[in-house]
């Protein structure tokens, strides 16, 4: 079973309406939430984008250069349903999905392999002026399908997050949201990055691994914290 089906198949078995990523960006005022159909069908359109014009496929690394971001959790878990190898290094991934802040960055690390710039705007637009071969995900992830079904198995052996295979990640998610006391219950508000390998596994993974739900703050003013906790009635914080 793919890394993304055991993170998410308990989560639409259980209640797919209900809230799982609640993003709010404070210096755009961008409040976006997404219910567990809606991250699964933003991760199905990745996963198809990705395989289909990627050729991503099992043991492919892939390399995310991303805020903590609803899109950029769309990307992960559309990455590992391919059963893509998300590493750290950008240098050793055949394809790199970035921001257009570090766009030079990925071309530069990733000489002879592919690019997927982000714009990360709420209404779908897409980056201009990119570069031969760069390939826009707001303009391309849009024609895919919200379904996804791997053409082969991805066992539980194969890398998944840099020394961790599928298996591995799963348990690590799960050990860590007992060690951050993350029950199925909580409302977890976080403005942690993701801008390591530890940190998506604290920040995104281990609220997903036991079914809670994500309310992820970029760019917070911290003015607002409080009374948004409250908002969203929020019953841990990362």
């Amino acid at each position: 079973m793919t890394l993304t089906a055991t993170l998410l198949d308990p989560i639409l078995a259980a209640n797919p309406a209900r809230p799982l990523i609640t993003f709010y960006d404070d210096a755009t005022g961008e409040r976006i939430e997404l219910s567990g159909l809606t991250t699964a069908n933003w991760a199905a359109k990745t996963a198809n984008m990705l395989r289909d014009e990627c050729d991503v496929e099992t043991g492919t690394p892939v390399a995310v250069l991303l805020p903590a971001h609803w899109q950029t959790a769309a990307v992960l878990l559309g990455a590992w349903w391919c059963g893509a190898h998300v590493v750290a290094d950008p240098a050793d991934a055949e394809w790199v999905l970035c921001d257009a802040d570090r766009l030079d960055l990925a071309l530069a690390a990733s000489p002879s392999g592919g690019v997927v710039a982000l714009s990360l705007d709420a209404f779908g637009k897409g980056l201009s002026g990119l570069p031969d071969g760069v390939v826009d995900y707001a303009t391309e992830v849009r024609g895919h399908g919200d379904d996804f079904v791997p053409w082969e198995p991805v066992p539980d052996t194969a890398p998944a997050l840099g020394g961790l295979s599928v298996a591995d990640t799963a348990a690590a998610a799960r050990r860590r949201a007992g060690e951050l006391d993350i029950t199925p219950a909580d409302r977890v508000l976080s403005m942690a990055e993701w801008s390591s390998l530890d940190g998506v596994v604290d920040g995104l993974l281990s609220v997903l691994a036991v079914g809670s739900s994500l309310v992820q703050c970029r760019n917070p003013d911290m003015g607002k914290v409080i009374g948004r906790a409250a908002a969203e009635k929020c019953t841990r914080r990362l």
